[in-house]
């Protein structure tokens, strides 16, 4: 079958400023901090709170995204190689053999639990407000947030799709070939080089050829993210849904989480414990559906009892 809309994708790892390589999924985790950031500063202004309160969201936010990120792929998704291996969980580089791979390992469901416990220590230490009022209007942000760290694993070319006969499939040069893989194949010593060879040169289009046709799971899921968050954004500006305390929090566990469980039926298993379970469902479709109930209940709470936010 011919592919012809089918797109090669082997992007540059970044901006190369010389001196510097800005990383595009660096990038994309810059960029959906920093619309977070501006989006909490509209939500405080409107609430009249402090944008100094604002700063050290900011910071809690950050940190508690990142640690329960890597913390949760370590646990969920590679616990096997990293009970031998503790020392690189935080650190960008394996020992043996020795290779800088920076954090390549973040898990979605491991953020939203750390983000939550961090919320309330926020909501103790700093705000004095319910958790749920944080809840509620943070969660716009982190929907924001979804989209560009989707669309920087994209440009990682990671948490690749299954093979498909789609049109609109896409070779992932990078995810097919590793870097010793592609020296070896091309004989070209230079990864960069050798990928591009064999995505443009027509020398080596057997080995283009051997790349399969995959889903961009990535980008399904950056596309439903955008409905995600422009949901929450709408509720919460133009209606009185920021009054009913828990709702725009529990639609967002159920928006989100539903888009993952749909996508991760045409993803690439991405290991965990899904074997054990007797691979009936992903590891990411099992860490879904308590968060999935999890939503339902803080929206039916939420219709039941009079607004209090």
């Amino acid at each position: 079958m011919t592919h012809a809309l089918n797109i090669v994708w082997n992007p540059s790892e970044g901006i190369d400023l010389g001196f510097f390589v800005i990383r595009f999924y660096s990038l994309m985790f810059v960029i959906a901090f920093g619309l977070g950031w501006y989006i909490m500063k509209n939500i405080f202004e409107r609430e009249g709170e402090s944008i100094e309160k604002l700063d050290s969201l900011f910071v809690w936010t950050v940190l508690a995204t990142l640690i329960g990120a890597r913390l949760g792929h370590v646990l969920f998704y590679d616990w096997e190689y990293f009970r031998n291996h503790l020392a690189e969980i935080f650190l960008p580089f394996r020992f043996n053999p020795f290779q800088f791979t920076g954090f390549q390992g973040l898990a979605s469901h491991g953020a939203a639990i750390s983000i939550i416990v961090a919320m309330y220590y926020f909501c103790k230490k700093v705000i004095k407000r319910p958790l749920l009022w944080i809840l509620d209007r943070i969660v716009i942000a982190v929907a924001s947030g979804a989209i560009f760290v989707r669309l920087g694993n994209f440009f990682n070319s990671e948490i690749v799709g299954k093979a498909t006969d789609s049109a609109f499939g896409i070779k992932f040069v990078r995810d097919y070939f590793s870097p010793n893989d592609a020296v070896a194949r091309t004989n070209i010593p230079n990864p960069t080089e050798a990928y591009n060879a064999i995505a443009t040169n027509p020398q080596f289009k057997v080995l283009l050829d051997e790349v399969p046709v995959k889903h961009p799971t990535q980008l399904y899921e950056a596309f439903c993210y955008v409905f995600v968050f422009a949901t929450l954004f709408f509720l919460y500006w133009k209606t009185d849904a920021r009054l009913k305390s828990g709702y725009l929090f529990g639609l967002f566990l159920v928006l989100l989480f539903t888009v993952r469980m749909i996508v991760e039926s045409v993803k690439e298993s991405q290991g965990g414990f899904e074997s054990d379970l007797g691979n009936v469902l992903s590891t990411g479709q099992w860490l879904s559906i308590p968060f999935i109930l999890i939503g339902f209940y803080f929206i039916i709470r939420a219709h039941k009892e009079p607004n209090k936010n």
